[in-house]
């Protein structure tokens, strides 16, 4: 039997049910006012429930996210939706009465009433959840970094040590070739053979090398690097790729290294999945963030599809962003291409 508001009875069970709830509940009046504040709320934010009686949400929400949070509310109610999350995949924050902050994971409801409509939060404190979730983040960035100076180490070795041996190996054997009677045709056929094979072992390590590990990113810089894998992808693959960088663009580690890899990722799914004619690259600063968008005009997918090649590689391309404190949106639908974009907050180093 549902509690009625105006029953003395249903009221108090009503009021007893949500102050033994483990969860902070707050409810709000269509002005955002605060009608309902259970015990919960109470220990969570540090204002008694007579203290916030009637006064605007806004008490209990940083200043920065008041206007977005009322707009927010003001769009659910429209929709006419029951209940949902709050935030989606972003962490939300609250304010206590000391002014501090906290990361929180909140629902939101809404219900039509004789006095109008009333909207409903439940909330928790996920505190540790997130200091678990950026200690993770900062081993993962810490094993990104271990992996690709590895990765530069082999390199450097690959390049310095064994495409050199390869040269001079190939310089005796030209030698061979220039002191060899001319007339033994047998000779000469299996050092002409040789010399292919040498050259398509140097070639070989020099691709593998630069996989790895670009040197022009260490040695020249990034916007060098992005302009290299630009000019690399279109040699590989034949696809006219129009570059648009700020020439001025310098950034430090592990940014450098973790954008070039963003744009060098991108650029091969494009090669393996998009049929594209063409694909646009751009990479610019917008006050302390850096925005990378890759578009191409291939055949598109659904980026939400369960097990396609495409979002795989999305996938490393979110982690990579996420190591960073950056995120990555996709649009993309079948037969209209697909645009990558991403934002890295380049001005704070990660965690």
């Amino acid at each position: 039997m549902p509690f009625l508001l105006d029953d003395a009875n249903a009221s108090a069970r009503l009021v007893g049910l949500l102050d033994s709830a483990m969860d902070a509940i707050v409810s709000v009046d269509d002005t955002q006012r605060i009608v309902m504040y259970n015990r919960a709320a109470e220990r969570l934010f540090g204002w008694s429930a007579r203290e916030v009686q009637g006064k605007p949400l806004d008490l209990l929400i940083p200043e920065r996210y008041r206007d977005g949070h009322n707009q927010q509310v003001r769009r659910f109610g429209a929709t006419g939706t029951t209940s949902r999350r709050m935030g989606d995949n972003t962490v939300l924050y609250a304010l206590r009465k000391d002014g501090t902050e906290f990361p929180i994971d909140a629902s939101i409801s809404q219900l039509q009433t004789p006095e109008g409509k009333l909207y409903t939060v439940i909330l928790r404190d996920v505190t540790e959840r997130v200091r678990a979730r950026e200690e993770l983040a900062s081993f993962a960035a810490e094993s990104a970094g271990v992996r690709e100076q590895e990765k530069s180490r082999i390199a450097r070795e690959l390049h310095d040590e064994l495409a050199q041996s390869l040269t001079a190996l190939k310089m005796d054997t030209i030698w061979m070739r220039d002191h060899v009677a001319a007339e033994d045709a047998a000779v000469q056929e299996k050092i002409t053979a040789m010399l292919a094979m040498l050259d398509t072992a140097v070639a070989s390590v020099r691709r593998i090398a630069a996989d790895l590990r670009p040197l022009v990113l260490d040695d020249l810089g990034f916007v060098p690097a992005i302009e290299w894998v630009a000019q690399n992808f279109t040699q590989r693959t034949g696809i006219p790729c129009d570059l648009r960088v700020d020439e001025t663009l310098e950034l430090e580690e592990p940014f450098a290294t973790g954008v070039f890899r963003m744009v060098q990722e991108s650029l091969a799914n494009v090669g393996k999945h998009a049929r594209a004619s063409k694909v646009e690259v751009e990479v610019r600063a917008r006050g302390d963030d850096l925005l990378l968008r890759v578009q191409d005009d291939g055949i598109g997918f659904r980026p939400n599809a369960p097990r396609k090649p495409q979002s795989l590689g999305l996938v490393g391309l979110r982690e990579r962003a996420m190591l960073m404190r950056g995120e990555v949106r996709v649009e993309s639908a079948p037969g209209t291409g697909t645009t990558v974009e991403a934002r890295i907050p380049v001005g704070k180093r990660p965690a």
